[in-house]
């Protein structure tokens, strides 16, 4: 059930693109950028008292999983030795941003088909078993469950170099973005989610002015839109 307006929301602000900057400002800036930033200053000019965690996965990249965390991660909690339960501190920090937001908004640009090296790390981080999703081999029917709270929603905002990468599109099959947040993200509870992409990027001309001008008026009309929602 959506809050009401009164009630305060936390948002958790992803950006990961390796250009810095906004496009529109800086002659190299990031279209994703541009994008999530533009969806979080309209977020809060509507809702002021709204709170809003912001993570740069480009400028501070999570580590990648390795052995040893993926040992931590399966031991249980009240066996995991001290340079374990280290070894999991930024994970459990990304993952407590995660569990404490109502609406997580993700800059990610599209690089070869897929997302950036820095925003998978963050996923693999936030994948939890026991923390964000739960496994029992002896459970009847699916032996995983999601366990994220239910209400919260994904809003991925994307760039892509050339065209035709939505559903039906020329290039739909390659888009590996929405599909590499939206699989993840929903496996541990998080399937409500709504994307825009600004597309045309390396052709540089009225195509992509055209796309970005699109791109603004479908991300000020998401914001609208689940603003509503909590009114």
């Amino acid at each position: 059930m959506p809050r009401s307006s009164s009630d305060p929301l936390r948002l958790l602000h992803i950006d990961s693109s390796a250009r810095f900057g906004c496009s529109g400002d800086e002659a190299h800036g990031s279209h994703s950028r541009r994008l999530s930033h533009r969806f979080v200053t309209r977020w809060t000019f509507k809702r002021p008292r709204d709170v809003v965690v912001r993570r740069d996965v480009a400028t501070m990249p999570p580590t990648p999983i390795d052995a040893g965390w993926i040992d931590a991660a399966f031991t249980p909690p009240e066996r995991r030795s001290t340079a374990q339960s280290a070894r999991l501190s930024e994970s459990d920090q990304l993952t407590a941003e995660l569990l404490a937001a109502d609406l997580l908004v993700i800059g990610a640009p599209m690089y070869n088909f897929g997302l950036p090296s820095q925003l998978k790390a963050w996923i693999d981080n936030i994948v939890r078993v026991g923390v964000t999703f739960g496994f029992d081999r002896s459970r009847d029917g699916e032996p995983y469950w999601p366990m994220l709270p239910q209400g919260k929603r994904l809003v991925i905002l994307s760039a892509r170099g050339d065209y035709g990468y939505d559903p039906g599109g020329r290039l739909a099959t390659m888009n590996l973005v929405e599909a590499g947040l939206r699989v993840p993200l929903g496996y541990i509870g998080l399937s409500d989610s709504h994307s825009v992409a600004i597309e045309y990027d390396e052709f540089a001309d009225e195509r992509l002015a055209a796309s970005i001008a699109a791109a603004e008026r479908a991300t000020d009309e998401l914001v609208d839109t689940l603003a509503s929602d909590y009114q």
